[in-house]
């Protein structure tokens, strides 16, 4: 285990809700994680990379269905969070305190945080569990 805040001394800028602690299980060859770690930690989230060459599974342990697939899948605040899901969804997700497993974004989009330096134009973020599937964020 990696804590990225702790190892690299990065300093927290303008944490979005508070100092949340987010796990991000990644593949331990997958370098878009680590961005994405960086970018969360960035943004105020106390980041733990775990490698675990076992994702997919976990991510559909999770709930997340084989569709919704990605590199990476994170646990923050008692929800799972799969894909490169910008740091304001998260934060919304957190504040809604909404009655879901999770949120993902499929695949690794060209625009998300962590495969670009910044998030630009739309990303469609659906929210799973036992309820099944639904947009949760399309922005």
């Amino acid at each position: 285990m990696k804590s990225l805040a702790h190892s690299a001394g990065l300093l927290l800028a303008a944490p979005a809700l508070s100092a949340e602690p987010i796990n991000i299980y990644r593949d331990p060859s997958c370098g878009c994680c680590t961005s994405y770690a960086e970018y969360l930690s960035e943004r105020g989230f106390e980041v733990t990379i775990i490698d675990d060459s076992e994702v997919p599974d976990r991510a559909q342990t999770a709930g997340v269905p084989e569709d919704g697939l990605s590199c990476h899948h994170s646990e923050v605040a008692g929800y799972g969070v799969h894909g490169h899901v910008p740091a304001e969804i998260i934060d919304r997700l957190r504040a809604q305190r909404s009655d879901v497993a999770g949120i993902m974004l499929p695949g690794m989009p060209e625009n998300s945080p962590g495969m670009a330096p910044e998030k630009y134009g739309k990303l469609k973020v659906n929210s799973y569990g036992p309820q099944g599937v639904a947009l949760f964020s399309n922005e």
